[in-house]
């Protein structure tokens, strides 16, 4: 799908990142993709982000949308044209703006699924959430803190946010085939979040329930200008 570069700010991103047995994911992952795995383990989470000022590029700032958004993915590798490519699975986008829901899987990639989101943010406090219609749905609990988890499968922040940087492709399923969608952020910084309480009742389902689920950490982001571009969609 051509679409053209939309514009924006990432006011806030939070990515909820848990581990998985890599065979077990592969059975719920389309034959063209494998788990990405680091230290044996493959990675599936979360991303929460609001959106502002959303629009193409090449118009101003105040016709832009505003909005919160999840979307459940995978970390994923593929072949293409003899390369290993890697990227994001997203099975499952979730949206407060009805605007995001008609445009989504038309005329921009990835259909979306209408959502009720709770937010609330202070002093570096996040409690965020959102439950859809058909009774998926997140929720964290979580503060900003300096320190890095130690049980975590990535040794430091810094082999964490690499990991993830590259995650910058995702593909979505439409029909038979997948639609793509390229971040390109002007400048990538994470920071860590100490979780007291998280949920997904999408990885709660029977399909995930041998895969070793296990939250791993959380990262933050803020205040990031990006684009969104799209990439050729994927036949199946």
């Amino acid at each position: 799908m051509k679409i053209p570069v939309i514009k924006g700010v990432i006011e806030r991103r939070i990515l909820i990142n848990f581990t998985m047995e890599p065979q077990a994911l592969q059975t719920v992952l389309p034959a063209d993709f494998r788990p990405k795995t680091h230290n044996g383990k493959a990675v599936a989470g979360v991303c929460l982000i609001r959106l502002r000022h959303v629009r193409p590029k090449g118009l101003p700032a105040f016709v832009g949308i505003s909005s919160e958004n999840g979307a459940h993915r995978i970390a994923v590798e593929w072949e293409e044209n003899g390369e290993t490519r890697e990227g994001v699975y997203v099975p499952r986008r979730d949206t407060s703006s009805k605007l995001n829901v008609f445009l989504g899987g038309r005329f921009f990639p990835g259909v979306h699924q209408l959502a009720d989101f709770d937010v609330q943010e202070k002093d570096g406090h996040y409690n965020v959430s959102f439950q859809s219609g058909d009774h998926t749905g997140i929720s964290i609990k979580a503060k900003t803190t300096d320190r890095f988890p130690e049980d975590s499968i990535f040794g430091s922040l810094a082999e964490a946010s690499a990991f993830f940087e590259k995650g910058c492709v995702g593909y979505s399923p439409k029909g038979t085939g997948y639609e793509g969608l390229r971040l390109h952020t002007f400048h990538w910084d994470v920071q860590p979040l100490e979780v007291s309480q998280v949920r997904s009742t999408f990885f709660e389902q029977e399909t995930f329930r041998n895969s070793g689920l296990r939250f791993d950490n959380a990262l933050l982001m803020t205040n990031i200008a990006h684009e969104w571009r799209g990439e050729k969609d994927r036949p199946a």
